[in-house]
């Protein structure tokens, strides 16, 4: 059985760093929401149609493997919470882990504007983002999904049973990460370092 935890909240609001510090405390696997993206653009283009359903093939397969192979996994997302089909796919999501014995726990990150604005420049993010690299772009695109889109749930709203929210504006990486494992009571797996960040520095 694989469980998977879900990193959502919006842009450059600290989604990777939290998951990545949680990936290495816990020694679950770790998929951001831009290795599809990155890689899907690299063959096919921004923004295109193969991208796009590319994007969602990689994804789709990736959480088929995890739970086929029992592998527990990390999972960065921007969700769209006035959008039905958001709240569809990440059901979705649940019951298709939770089918297969294993928990489906989602962790709610916040912050401020200008908070993330300056997140948005960090090194680290465009190291590890290439669309990012184009700051101004990158700087517009986050503007434009603040002003259009419901990128937090509602004080009140709580979409699953293990559905947490942190304000991590004044909180590092660590920090969030211990809360997630003591809030959800989360056990480190047994696994050599090779088998859930081969390949990072």
């Amino acid at each position: 059985m694989a469980n998977l935890i879900i990193i959502c909240g919006p842009q450059a609001v600290g989604k990777m760093t939290v998951a990545e510090s949680l990936r290495d405390k816990i020694k679950y696997n770790l998929m951001m929401n831009h290795d599809s993206i990155e890689i899907s653009d690299k063959i096919f283009g921004f923004a295109t149609p193969a991208q796009r359903e590319f994007n969602a093939i990689f994804r789709e397969k990736a959480f088929e493997l995890a739970i086929k192979h029992n592998v527990d996994l990390i999972f960065t997302y921007v969700c769209a919470f006035e959008m039905e089909p958001e709240r569809e796919y990440l059901t979705n999501l649940a019951n298709s882990f939770e089918a297969g014995g294993g928990n489906f726990y989602f962790v709610e990150l916040s912050a401020d504007l200008q908070t993330r604005l300056e997140r948005n420049e960090t090194p680290h993010r465009m190291e590890m983002k290439a669309s990012k690299r184009d700051v101004e772009w990158s700087k517009s695109e986050l503007l434009r999904c603040a002003e259009n889109h419901k990128l937090n749930s509602g004080s009140d709203e709580f979409w699953f049973e293990n559905h947490i929210k942190f304000d991590n504006t004044h909180l590092e990486p660590n920090e969030v990460a211990d809360m997630i494992i003591k809030k959800f009571q989360l056990v480190a797996n047994d696994k050599e370092e090779k088998e859930y960040r081969f390949g990072v520095k």
